[in-house]
């Protein structure tokens, strides 16, 4: 049976805060994928995303930022390979936004084998979001999240 989805803080954690992996994420249930970005589900909305530098469409700011979706990465290559379709994660995130609950966003520091390599950056929301050409020049989808006003 598939755990429900948790929405917004999880035990003590606060921003700044420091994780090995994304198996001690999992472990704590913080961020239960142990691979995948988005812990979503197109039914309840996103509970927890990494930003993990992998997309070329990410864009960070100091008081948002924009999130490539889901899908269309190489395995081998990692880059854009084709386009994002409307996936269960990247549905996810669209009903983030419809229902207004707030996002964990972690964040890749380090890579591998680096004692730390996660920071909890606090909780956010769906502001925003578009299907765009990426730089790549394939279609994906993209997400503002801005601090939770919750």
């Amino acid at each position: 049976m598939m755990a429900l989805p948790t929405f917004g803080p999880i035990g003590t954690a606060q921003p700044g805060d420091l994780f090995a992996s994304r198996l001690a994420l999992a472990d704590v249930g913080q961020h239960r994928p142990r691979r995948t970005g988005v812990c979503a589900t197109a039914q309840h909305g996103a509970e927890s995303l990494v930003l993990a530098d992998q997309y070329e469409d990410d864009e960070v700011h100091a008081d948002y930022f924009w999130y490539a979706g889901h899908g269309g990465r190489g395995p081998k290559s990692g880059r854009q390979v084709t386009d994002q379709d409307f996936n269960h994660r990247n549905q996810g995130l669209a009903r983030s936004q419809e229902t207004g609950r707030p996002v964990r966003v972690f964040r890749r520091i380090a890579p591998a084998p680096a004692a730390r390599q996660f920071r909890y950056e606090g909780l956010f929301q769906v502001a925003d979001h578009t299907y765009v050409t990426g730089k790549s020049g394939y279609k994906v989808w993209r997400f503002r999240l801005e601090p939770w006003r919750g």
